[in-house]
């Protein structure tokens, strides 16, 4: 008996020495960019990662506020295996969760998940642009990870580009300087270079350079409709989705001299009166100086390069990327006290708030957004708040799409899964306005009530398959099929550019004419038709007065 045991345990040894020394032998995945060769991770699931590949050259020095210059060649093998940094920014959003190297101005890296085993697959792609006010955000985010959309047989990436006064900042002086007399837009055209790596180098880990679908939410949906109407990220993608937020609507860009006035403010609350000044400026006390009082809003331009013209224009005119789009917002993407403040939701209140914020525009406003009883008010003004803040741009720009796209399908939804009771591993959390987090330092103080719709940013696990990955919420079996189907539509409309598929409910094209149809994504996920177009006319039409 003594024999066999022995026998028995030599033999698991001998088996456990195999298994570890093919593991040990198994060549980490490699893949050869322009730039030079790079040695990624393979996850467990069999996804191929790749994490930090440089996509441009550091923007610092004399490169800081320059359009993003190349890559320089490197020799044998580079380890791409951690996240890069993530880009200079203030600690603005609790909900962010980075995995990144720390933060740096030297923040232009990119991240591939890729379930092919060779450069010959010809898989489609997505590349994923975060969200953040154009102030925030990493693309080592959890909630972004592209490894469960890999499973689905897609290339994933997530992009990083530059934030705030490092990523919008303009001038007379950059002006002067730039070959093409235009300056701020920075991280636009960082996203654009990106994709221009794509285009190059995708095909080394099994992606297809002719089918890129671009994607993001909030600042990256307003990037995705940026790249779109921009001449310079032409014929670099096929397809594009976008979750929350169109420039045609929220945060457009100024003409470039307003963008340059905002930069000499800026000059001046600093002492600066050079570039060279403000290039010599150390990062952490640049980004610092813009946490200040009445420092201006670094915003995107209209520079005669990036954007020729207004997006809205060439939107109108029919000038953008002629691709398949995937488009729409949340139920609450804003919170009803943006409208009411501090008063209490009657109807009274309501009527008040809506005269001040709109004048003799009021009573049109009051008969679109009607609340005939107090307790209508809360989701009356609930919707008029999130339409103010983005619902409206979002539906612009599917709009104008739709008319002007070339006939491409357009596919418009409306999310309505509010998020599950926070785990109580959680601590003290309270849900801020805009869909972040943010912790309580007082811990007597009452946890905030659930929200009744979906909040803006809440749709991002669900749709890129990664609630796993956000530990605040206890997630139920119902986030999971709410997410399963999410997932599934966006993989389809990525794979295909046509969401639809087995076992999901049949989801419509928007057309040029007629009432709108669009997927209400939920527990119960249904197609629906568009009652409310009276409130985005009015909010065009008032756009359009202004």
């Amino acid at each position: 008996m003594k024999a066999i045991i022995m026998t028995i345990l030599a033999a698991l040894q001998l088996t456990h020495f195999a298994t570890a020394q093919t593991q040990k032998e198994a060549p980490a995945p490699t893949a050869k960019t322009v730039n030079g060769t790079v040695e990624g991770v393979q996850e467990q699931s069999g996804i191929r990662a790749f994490k930090g590949i440089p996509f441009a050259a550091p923007p610092v020095g004399a490169l800081r506020w320059r359009e993003p210059q190349p890559v320089k060649n490197w020799q044998g093998v580079r380890k791409t295996i951690k996240f890069g940094p993530r880009a200079m920014q203030n600690a603005v959003f609790g909900d962010m969760g980075f995995r990144s190297d720390g933060m740096s101005e030297d923040c232009l890296y990119l991240n591939v998940w890729t379930p092919a085993k060779s450069a010959k697959e010809k898989l489609p792609v997505l590349v994923y642009f975060y969200g953040g006010g154009f102030v925030a955000g990493d693309g080592s985010e959890g909630r972004y990870d592209g490894e469960s959309m890999a499973q689905k047989g897609i290339v994933s990436l997530t992009v990083n580009y530059r934030l705030g006064v490092f990523g919008f900042y303009a001038s007379e002086d950059l002006t002067k300087e730039s070959p093409h007399k235009a300056s701020g837009n920075y991280g636009y055209l960082d996203q654009a270079a990106a994709l221009a790596w794509v285009k190059n180098n995708i095909a080394a880990f099994g992606g297809d350079p002719n089918r890129v679908t671009i994607a993001g939410e909030s600042a990256g949906s307003l990037s995705v409709s940026a790249l779109m109407a921009s001449p310079l990220s032409k014929n670099l993608f096929a397809a594009a989705i976008g979750e929350s937020g169109s420039v045609l609507g929220t945060l457009p860009p100024v003409p470039l001299s307003q963008a340059e006035q905002a930069g000499a403010k800026f000059n001046e609350q600093l002492g600066k009166k050079t570039l060279t000044d403000m290039r010599a400026i150390p990062a952490e006390e640049l980004l610092k100086a813009t946490a200040g009082p009445g420092v201006p809003r670094f915003s995107s331009a209209v520079d005669g390069y990036f954007f020729p013209e207004p997006p809205l224009k060439t939107f109108r005119e029919g000038r953008q990327s002629q691709v398949p789009l995937l488009a729409g917002w949340n139920t609450e993407e804003m919170n009803y006290r943006m409208v009411l403040g501090k008063e209490a939701p009657t109807a009274a209140n309501y009527t008040t708030a809506v005269q001040k914020l709109y004048g003799e525009q009021a009573e049109k406003v009051l008969k679109e957004y009607s609340a005939s009883s107090d307790e209508e008010v809360e989701q009356v003004a609930t919707d008029l708040a999130g339409d103010r803040f983005i619902g409206f741009g979002t539906w612009k720009w599917i709009d104008l799409q739709s008319k002007t796209g070339g006939g491409k399908p357009v596919y418009r939804y409306l999310y309505g899964r509010p998020r599950p009771a926070m785990n109580a591993e959680a601590g003290n959390v309270t849900a801020n306005l805009a869909g972040g987090v943010s912790k309580n330092t007082d811990a007597a103080a009452p946890k905030a009530p659930l929200p009744k719709g979906a909040v803006h940013s809440a749709e991002i696990e669900y749709a890129m398959g990664n609630l796993s990955y956000n530990k605040v919420y206890a997630w139920t079996p119902e986030d999971q099929k709410v997410s399963a189907t999410m997932q599934e539509y966006f993989a389809n409309f990525i794979k295909t550019h046509n969401p639809n598929g087995k076992g999901l409910p049949e989801w419509k094209p928007v057309k040029a004419e007629g009432d709108a149809p669009y997927m209400y994504i939920d527990v119960d996920t249904r197609l629906e038709t568009d009652k409310h177009k009276g409130r985005y006319l009015l909010m065009d039409e008032m756009a359009t007065k202004n």
